[in-house]
């Protein structure tokens, strides 16, 4: 009778909060994203099926989601494992990208050619290759590394034509 008892009484604001924790984490785990819980009230049904119905009941699951500080994507949805904070930062590099045209590159198909050089060069090495005409279309991107440069093409055998003579 004691379980019994525990389960018609109104639960713990925390027990609320790992309650829609579940809720919300298998909905994720179901369809990929949370498309039905916007609002406290969205939660009740579950609630109502564990406990009696009440108007205190209801409150407690507000308290709860109200104390979860939940954040919400752009169409309201609750959003569990992420916080307002993160939401923030994630719309800031989005912008971003879309302002700077930004896309995804891949390195898959390139060849690493390594510059050994003085360290205090590396700033200005790398300048000077990028802003050389001959070059610039010749790699994909460059990396400075501890005692050198690297760079990374998709024609090793063009650019390694080009730098040779320079290295003479």
């Amino acid at each position: 009778m004691g379980q019994y008892d525990r389960l018609r009484k109104n639960p713990s604001r925390e027990t609320c909060e790992s309650i829609i924790r579940r809720i919300l984490s298998a909905e994720i785990s179901e369809r990929g994203q949370n498309r039905h819980f916007r609002h406290s009230s969205d939660f009740l049904p579950y609630f109502e099926s564990l406990y009696p119905s009440s108007e205190s009941l209801a409150k407690q699951v507000q308290r709860a989601v109200k104390s979860m500080d939940m954040a919400k994507d752009g169409d309201g949805f609750y959003i569990i494992n992420k916080t307002q904070e993160q939401i923030r930062q994630e719309e800031e590099l989005k912008h971003f990208f879309q302002a700077s045209e930004t896309v995804l590159g891949s390195l898959e198909g390139c060849e690493t050619v390594f510059l050994r050089s003085a360290k205090v060069s590396l700033d200005y090495l790398i300048h000077l290759i990028s802003s050389t005409d001959t070059l610039k279309d010749k790699y994909a991107t460059m990396v400075k590394a501890s005692n050198g440069v690297l760079i990374y093409t998709e024609n090793k055998e063009e650019l390694l034509a080009l730098l040779k003579p320079l290295l003479s």
